[in-house]
């Protein structure tokens, strides 16, 4: 559900994974809802700049239009956040945290990294692309946007939430 933020990278990554997996590609871009949603708001977001609430609608976007189908087809929309980002608070509410199952809320981005390579060395072939791994994370909502600019690097932020979540730690 590309928007006008989705790099020309993170859209080929996402048509070679879907070939890899042998998954069917449904290609719904965003723009004329989000352009929508803009313009509805602009009497009220006036005078105020970009803020979280005007990117954060392309993700709840998304998810109303994974719930639709999911309503349509009786699909299982799975929750896209991890543990990193859910314990920070870096998913959307209606977003990517729609959904009715989390398969990775439990998994620290970290983690997932390793998971991939695993999958990957385990098939024998690059089942998900190198490049996937080699980008800096981003969830692409905004201009030039990159995780880091709202967390730590992910190779910082999970053993400190590892401490606090896991062991208890405090500050």
């Amino acid at each position: 559900m590309p928007s006008r933020y989705s790099s020309e990278g993170s859209k080929t990554d996402a048509q070679v994974l879907a070939e890899n997996l042998g998954i069917e590609l449904r290609v719904i871009p965003i723009e004329d809802a989000f352009q929508g949603y803009l313009d509805m708001l602009v009497p009220s977001f006036e005078g105020i700049g970009l803020w979280a609430s005007d990117v954060n609608i392309q993700a709840r976007i998304r998810g109303n239009i994974l719930m639709a189908l999911s309503n349509k087809f009786g699909w299982l929309v799975l929750a896209t956040g991890n543990k990193s980002e859910v314990a920070c608070g870096y998913c959307t509410l209606y977003g990517d945290m729609a959904g009715g199952f989390a398969p990775i809320k439990d998994v620290p981005k970290t983690s997932l990294y390793k998971l991939a390579k695993y999958k990957n060395s385990q098939a024998g072939s690059e089942i998900i692309p190198q490049s996937v791994m080699e980008k800096e994370p981003a969830a692409e909502l905004r201009p030039g946007q990159r995780d880091t600019d709202s967390l730590p690097p992910y190779e910082v932020l999970d053993p400190i939430l590892e401490a606090y979540v896991e062991e208890d730690k405090s500050l």
